[in-house]
């Protein structure tokens, strides 16, 4: 009996990585540690932003990646990890909603990156609203930037 348990749990565990394996190549998941925007629309649900994006005033200077992912490496792969597995999980549950909305989270580092790329631009902006007291950004005394330029990066609302 106990010369059965190590072969039968070689199984299972070669049986699990075989299938993650197999799951992360059909998904193709080495894409997504490139910087290429097409990477993001692997999954169909993703098409409309990516073709969306071709169509900003952003498409020519920003991929995905500068504005939604950390640019430090080892924060941008744990996002990167960490929005895969949330993608992962639900679209293989079809639990996502159908008009997707970037999580507080994700609107925070959005929020962030706006800021770093044009710094010298929203300097004056960012004082005064602190000044006032005005709110509605994840980040405190900022005001988001997405409240007046929704569509930057995603090019015009149909």
């Amino acid at each position: 009996m106990r010369t059965r348990l190590p072969l039968t749990l070689a199984i299972c565990l070669g049986g699990l990585l075989g299938l993650g394996a197999a799951t992360f190549r059909y998904a193709e998941g080495f894409s997504y540690f490139s910087n290429d925007p097409r990477a993001c629309a692997n999954c169909h649900v993703m098409r409309p932003y990516l073709d969306s994006w071709q169509k900003s005033s952003h498409h020519v200077r920003a991929a995905c990646n500068d504005c939604h992912v950390p640019h430090a490496l080892v924060p941008k792969l744990v996002t990167k990890a960490e929005n895969g597995w949330n993608h992962s999980r639900r679209f293989t549950l079809q639990d996502y909603p159908e008009a997707l909305r970037i999580t507080p989270h994700n609107a925070d580092r959005l929020q962030h990156n706006c800021i770093t790329c044009h710094a010298e631009l929203t300097e004056e902006i960012r004082e005064t609203a602190r000044g006032s007291g005005i709110r509605g950004s994840p980040r405190a005394g900022d005001i988001a930037c997405t409240r007046c330029h929704a569509d930057v990066g995603h090019g015009p609302r149909r």
